[in-house]
């Protein structure tokens, strides 16, 4: 090889299969360990890849921690979790795309697994931490109500309102192609970000798999999650209702004609000549 093209491939080099996407904003807890799991699974298994942080202003020294660790920090002044990604992922370059919160509660370790089954065709692979999907909760990871009464019954609805195979909606361990990504089109910047594209995979009838994982406690300890929990169950709500008209409309009006009819039965008994 000459000279030449040796330094064209050096300055060029190919793109990676993977990108991993964290979003951040102010995890100096975390953020080390996170990239130090997400890249010694790339290298374990042999897959080419990246890993980029989309960072959301954080003030707490995420960003140098984050390049100290070796990741590449891209500024996302939007804010949001969904904006987060979104920049993270617009500046990534892998033909597959893993995406992971920066708490250090998911294992990155369990990156190959998904690969594995982008790699067999499918365009999203979702983890799941619940039993349901064969996954596991451990003690402490996972607030009371989103465990055993938010997360179920979106992972229900999501199911029977629009036929995805998944079992953990709220799962924020997945990976998908950027394919699929481009097409999805998605716009929601908050935490509605990782409900929409499940929907909208269902609605486009995406290929999609599970994977098992583990769910381990948040590893922060100088602060609070982001997670809002009835403002957040709200949007996703709110979401699901906007994307699936025939609960939107036909419930309330099915209600509707109810109490209409009860009223009308009212009226004819009120108005009814009295028997003597």
């Amino acid at each position: 090889m000459s000279s030449t093209a040796t330094s064209s491939a050096a300055a060029h080099p190919p793109a990676p299969e993977v990108s991993v996407v964290i979003p951040c904003l102010n995890e100096a807890d975390t953020i080390e360990i996170v990239i130090r799991e997400a890249r010694q699974a790339l290298d374990r298994a042999g897959i080419a890849g990246e890993i980029v942080v989309g960072d959301n202003g954080s003030t707490d020294g995420s960003r140098e921690l984050a390049r100290a660790a070796g990741a590449r920090v891209v500024a996302v002044p939007a804010p949001g979790y969904g904006s987060a990604l979104m920049g993270g992922i617009a500046a990534s370059h892998g033909r597959f795309i893993m995406m992971g919160d920066a708490d250090a509660s998911y294992d990155f370790g369990a990156i190959p697994d998904f690969v594995a089954e982008l790699r067999a065709g499918n365009a999203l692979v979702m983890g799941c931490r619940l039993p349901s999907g064969g996954g596991r909760v451990m003690s402490g990871a996972m607030p009371f109500l989103h465990r055993w009464w938010g997360n179920p019954m979106f992972s229900w609805m999501v199911r029977h309102w629009f036929g995805s195979p998944i079992h953990d909606v709220y799962c924020g361990l997945r990976g998908f192609t950027r394919e699929l990504y481009e097409e999805l089109e998605l716009r929601c910047t908050g935490m509605e970000f990782a409900t929409e594209m499940v929907i909208k995979s269902a609605l486009s009838q995406a290929r999609t798999a599970e994977v098992a994982i583990t769910l381990r406690p948040d590893q922060r300890r100088t602060r609070a999650p982001h997670l809002r929990t009835f403002r957040d169950g709200w949007r996703t709500l709110r979401f699901f209702l906007l994307y699936s008209p025939r609960w939107l409309f036909l419930l309330p009006g099915a209600l509707f004609v109810l109490q209409a009819t009860r009223l009308r039965c009212r009226v004819r008994e009120s108005t009814a000549p009295s028997s003597t």
